[in-house]
């Protein structure tokens, strides 16, 4: 009950009746109900009088939880001044404690903004050591969390993973106080998601809107928690409940001024997109660029769904070329490998669904492999491989439809259908477009909904020859008397991926001349 704790504490404080200990129970139940500036405050002199009364190691604590608050506040001067001033008192006490490995926490994230990922998980390593040591159950779950962090960076995924999970043992058999806690469930899930971990993310955003849900007074944790459940929900395909959720968490991240805000309107613009609403999806994705979120891949994948590929394309190789991040790249290779298709550069889709494939293979990440097993698909699609395509592509679906994740399996569909198009089966062809059809209509994804109306009539009267929807486009401005040059530059794509579409061409029509084709696509209404 954060909110009359912290209101009979206050008023405990101000007849003079609180002393150090008290004060930091005043400073918890301030922090819970998003009151930073005071849990600060309040520390700060529940410190001076630990100090006063010459009780330091409650003073190094205090001092130190002042100093990594800064610290996430991005105040490098505040946050040294107070941590030096921990680290000192500590020094002069002496005595073998549990704050020793408290003040290992800086020291991780100091080696993780130089790099050193193996430094930092050895820092928390000891940490965490001292700990269990000590029978603090705070420290011990801070630091494995911060230890599988920093090796998930390392690139150990599987045993960051581990350390992980055992951090949150104690945290959902209540070990801990209830700021690790948040702190914990927050940073498990986070780095759930950002290995694609998708069943673990799954599980624990149900704890912890379990946890939330219980303290009605709460305000801490949950902007997070409501984005956690808006990515779980985007990908469960309940479309406007995430929408909702999103939309909440923006409006708690800016009464908490949460430097996350931004990631709540990205969530937001996703799913806008997704629906068909580019004016609003565009203005969410604005909006996470003022708070400081990358607005990517998100609004390249707007671009081109408004028909401007080109845009999309310069987007996505800036965005790309910025992150050297494995996992991270994982995220944009997947729209990268989508936009390059679009515009023609076979080359660079190759060479990102190949980069895919290898991240992939490496972290052994079932969404991850679905990702790479769909971009595959579409890579060999576009190059006329429909037997090969099909065989990636079918994998995808199934992982996919394993994760219960609707609208990707939905999207993969389609690409099966064209397969299948292409390789003269209309039947099972027209089968799979009716199930993406379906499923995209229950989502309320109205821009595939279109997409998939106009392959539909594109290939209606063409679907014999096997011409996929870019060799149609090519095929009608041959028709049209345009030269490789002029229909390089009105589909934005090489001269050489022109020659190479005009010569699969040739082969399906079983043509040899632009002629030819030409007097085809008029007889079989294909312009």
């Amino acid at each position: 009950m954060w909110l009359d704790a912290y209101e009979t504490f206050r008023r405990a404080d101000e007849a003079g009746l609180l002393g150090a200990e008290d004060l930091e129970l005043l400073a918890t139940a301030a922090y819970m109900l998003g009151r930073d500036d005071e849990w600060m405050s309040f520390h700060e002199r529940a410190h001076q009088l630990y100090a006063d009364a010459g009780e330091a190691l409650p003073a190094v604590r205090c001092a130190f939880w002042v100093g990594m608050n800064l610290a996430l506040r991005g105040e490098a001067g505040g946050a040294s001044g107070w941590l030096g001033r921990a680290q000192r008192l500590l020094e002069r006490d002496g005595r073998d404690c549990a704050e020793r490995g408290y003040m290992l926490l800086p020291v991780m994230f100091q080696h993780e903004a130089a790099g050193d990922f193996a430094a930092a998980a050895e820092a928390v390593a000891a940490a965490a050591e001292i700990g269990q040591r000590f029978g603090d159950a705070d420290l011990f779950a801070l630091a494995v969390h911060g230890q599988g962090c920093m090796l998930i960076k390392n690139g150990q995924v599987k045993e960051g993973l581990g350390l992980l999970d055992e951090a949150m043992v104690a945290v959902t058999t209540g070990e801990l106080s209830p700021i690790p806690t948040g702190l914990v469930y927050c940073g498990v899930i986070l780095a759930c998601q950002e290995v694609y971990e998708l069943g673990r993310a799954r599980e624990w955003t149900a704890a912890l809107t379990r946890w939330c849900a219980d303290q009605p007074d709460l305000v801490a944790f949950t902007g997070r928690c409501l984005v956690h459940r808006a990515e779980i929900m985007q990908l469960d395909g309940a479309w406007p409940d995430a929408l909702e959720e999103a939309r909440r968490a923006s409006l708690r991240f800016v009464a908490t001024s949460n430097s996350a805000c931004g990631l709540a309107h990205y969530r937001q613009g996703e799913l806008l997109r997704l629906q068909g609403e580019f004016g609003a999806a565009e203005e969410a994705y604005r909006e996470a660029s003022r708070n400081g979120w990358e607005p990517q891949p998100g609004l390249a994948q707007l671009r081109l769904a408004q028909g401007r590929a080109d845009v999309a394309a310069a987007a996505i190789r800036r965005a790309a070329g910025e992150v050297s991040e494995r996992l991270k790249r994982a995220g944009l290779l997947a729209a990268y490998v989508e936009i390059m298709l679009a515009v023609g550069d076979a080359a660079e889709a190759y060479a990102a669904c190949r980069e895919l494939g290898e991240i992939a293979e490496s972290h052994k990440s079932i969404m991850l492999a679905a990702m790479a097993a769909q971009a595959r698909g579409a890579v060999d699609l576009d190059r006329g491989e429909a037997r090969s395509a099909l065989v990636s592509l079918r994998h995808a679906w199934q992982l996919w439809h394993d994760l219960e994740a609707p609208y990707e399996a939905a999207r993969v569909r389609v690409l099966v259908g064209l397969a299948c198009r292409a390789l003269g089966d209309d039947d099972a062809a027209a089968m799979e477009l009716d199930a993406a059809r379906g499923a995209f209509a229950r989502l309320g994804a109205a821009p595939d909904l279109a997409r998939l109306d106009s392959f539909s009539r594109a290939d209606v009267s063409g679907a014999a020859h096997g011409l996929t929807p870019r060799e149609l486009e090519v095929l009608r401005l041959v028709a049209a008397g345009k030269s490789n040059r002029a229909i390089a530059s009105a589909l934005v794509i090489s001269e050489h991926t022109v020659a190479r579409h005009v010569q699969n061409i040739f082969a399906k029509l079983r043509v040899s001349s632009r002629t030819a084709a030409g007097a085809f696509a008029f007889e079989h209404d294909l312009v």
